[in-house]
């Protein structure tokens, strides 16, 4: 049992964002080191005073309607970053794996390279692919109704953060390292609205894969 200030957790739950959110048994399997803990941060990440801050101030995971000025914001700052995705994808996993440096061990590739991040080949065609979707996610947002990705679907985002095992947390730190990156990338245009909308549509993104982290179902033969 986990203490804090008003209540206590069970080892199956953090308390994280200020919500509870709960945790796969299976988290040691994947290689994940204690590096700190506090009432609001779980042990893969690092505690920099910028990300505890950031966690600090998103008081909720409430998903409300995505609104066309929130659109406007998005598709405004794209229009701008576009060009520079796989510079800014790659970018924003260098600022993943800083924050979580065990989160490479989620991806085959980098588990037993011993090139830099930075020079891995197959690293920075991957972080752009996601850096798009997320962009391209949030886009397409008010006009669809509901967070849709392209050349996949949600439910294969699903199985596939399922099948590699990654938690609440992983979501958390991408979602601080996305915002970062995006405040760099277009700082005139940068303001609190538009920290919200980013912030928005990658919340309804995640919550639409979480659904769909199950296992999947059995075949009949």
């Amino acid at each position: 049992m986990i203490h804090y200030q008003g209540g206590s957790l069970t080892h199956n739950e953090v308390y994280f964002a200020k919500v509870r959110v709960p945790l796969k048994p299976s988290i040691s399997s994947i290689g994940i080191s204690s590096v700190g803990y506090d009432r609001f941060i779980h042990p893969i990440v690092r505690r920099t005073p910028r990300f505890v801050r950031s966690v600090e101030r998103n008081v909720s995971l409430k998903i409300s309607a995505f609104s066309e000025e929130q659109e406007a914001l998005v598709v405004k700052s794209w229009k701008v970053m576009k060009k520079d995705a796989a510079d800014l994808g790659l970018k924003m996993f260098l600022r993943i794996f800083e924050i979580a440096p065990t989160a490479q061990k989620l991806f085959s590739f980098l588990k037993d390279s011993d090139v830099p991040l930075e020079k891995n080949p197959k690293l920075k065609p991957h972080a752009m692919s996601v850096f798009v979707m997320t962009c391209e996610s949030a886009v397409n947002l008010h006009r669809a109704g509901k967070a849709t990705v392209r050349e996949s679907s949600v439910r294969d985002l699903g199985a596939t953060h399922f099948k590699y095992g990654v938690v609440a947390e992983h979501f958390e730190v991408t979602k601080f390292a996305l915002l970062e990156t995006i405040k760099e990338a277009v700082p005139d245009m940068w303001c609190p609205e538009m920290k919200m909308a980013w912030g928005e549509a990658y919340d309804q993104l995640v919550a639409a894969i979480k659904e769909e982290m199950k296992a999947p179902e059995p075949q009949n033969s």
